[in-house]
């Protein structure tokens, strides 16, 4: 009886170690748990460190797109990439007469791919340590890696930091980045 309880006071504790380390494998983003089943617009708008991003996802009409099926790897700037800009560019950039430089901007960092790190190492790696990442807005990054972190630098030069790495969606991946990619204008 005793040994028939211990067996299922051990499968128990067990199935509920699995179920947390299922659920520990996507890291939190701006302090809110980042869910597979939610799409990447489901996602963004719990984090804190991304309300600029979102709101500018919005000025843009792109909610529908981004929740859309995919599937998308997105290089989500944080609110400090976003406040980093010369200051005014974030509000300049959200009038709606600006919708078309806004749009641009934020498809800079949209690749029409399910791009997890491990695959975006290998692509650097395979390419001689530089990967060209094309994004959906017709940017052209370029990917290295550097003490096991991956950078992008855009098309002015600005280098970008991922900072936190596959994020699963279900309809992609999100890389948290620490500086907003900017498109040759």
């Amino acid at each position: 009886m005793l040994t028939s309880a211990l067996r299922t006071i051990a499968l128990a504790t067990l199935v509920s170690a699995t179920a947390v380390s299922a659920y520990a494998a996507n890291p939190k983003v701006g302090g809110a748990a980042m869910f597979e089943d939610k799409n990447i617009v489901e996602n963004a708008v719990n984090s804190k460190d991304h309300t600029t991003l979102v709101a500018a996802v919005k000025a843009a009409g792109l909610v529908e797109t981004l929740q859309g099926k995919g599937p998308f790897t997105v290089f989500a700037p944080t609110n400090e990439a976003f406040e980093a800009l010369p200051k005014g560019t974030v509000d300049t950039l959200l009038k709606p007469e600006n919708k078309a430089q806004l749009t641009k901007v934020l498809t800079c960092h949209v690749v029409a791919a399910d791009a997890m790190s491990t695959a975006i190492a290998k692509m650097i790696k395979d390419d001689g340590g530089e990967h060209d990442v094309k994004t959906v807005g017709g940017c052209v990054l370029k990917a290295k890696e550097m003490g096991g972190k991956i950078t992008l630098t855009d098309e002015t030069g600005g280098v970008a930091h991922v900072t936190i790495a596959d994020v699963k969606q279900s309809n992609g991946v999100i890389h948290v980045i620490d500086k907003v990619l900017l498109p040759k204008m």
